[in-house]
């Protein structure tokens, strides 16, 4: 892991924190859409820039090894922000459970009007981000990368679909909606690019070809 990332997720992780004691974290802006990643062209120069790697083992690799969901902001977690902020016309009880309002899954193009139909998909996925170096990481690093809310990491989709995904790479999964591909890629790469994790020579084909057709 490169010095300047490690300063990067320290301060990421140190803020979230203190944010999660002091109840001083305040929800982002409702968007409708999670961040907006890099461009096609921004992010081929991002994918030539990363480390290619076989993949890693998944030896002591454990979900519990990336806390999540986290508080974010009163009685919050970080599903239910995500969910807030995905969605149109959500209304929230006291507790911050969606109870109303209508997601679109930008994966495979459904509409919901039930939260529990919709799984927050981490956009590089847990086990892949073990196998690519967060291996490496500390819990507080890992915590921060499974709740972050500020690069395209997390997204609302349809329950099945997300749980069809798993943990497959690019190279093994795209959604089925082409419309959506390039955003996948692009955030994809963004995500790997930020947080200095490796890629496999068939994933970075797969991005590749995605990506020279945005």
């Amino acid at each position: 892991m490169s010095g300047v990332y490690a300063r990067r997720i320290a301060v990421v992780a140190a803020s979230a924190a203190f944010a999660a004691t002091t109840g001083l974290l305040t929800a982002p802006t409702a968007q409708a859409a999670m961040p907006t990643p890099v461009s096609a062209s921004t992010a081929r120069t991002y994918l030539s820039e990363l480390t290619v790697s076989a993949e890693g083992s998944s030896d002591g690799y454990s979900r519990d090894k990336f806390p999540h969901w986290i508080t974010q902001s009163g009685a919050c977690n970080t599903r239910e922000v995500v969910l807030e902020r995905d969605g149109t016309n959500v209304e929230q009880d006291s507790s911050c459970a969606a109870v109303s309002g209508s997601w679109y899954s930008e994966y495979d193009g459904a509409t919901w009007t039930a939260a529990s139909d919709l799984d927050i998909d981490h956009m590089v996925p847990l086990a892949e981000a073990w196998r690519s170096g967060a291996s490496s990481w500390t819990t507080a690093q890992r915590q921060a990368y499974a709740n972050d809310l500020t690069r395209p990491q997390l997204i609302a989709v349809t329950d099945n679909v997300n749980q069809a995904k798993g943990d497959k790479d690019p190279a093994k999964w795209m959604p089925s909606r082409a419309a959506y591909k390039c955003t996948y890629a692009r955030a994809w790469v963004h995500v790997k690019h930020y947080y200095d994790l490796t890629v496999d020579s068939a994933e970075k084909s797969a991005l590749q070809s995605i990506l020279n057709g945005c």
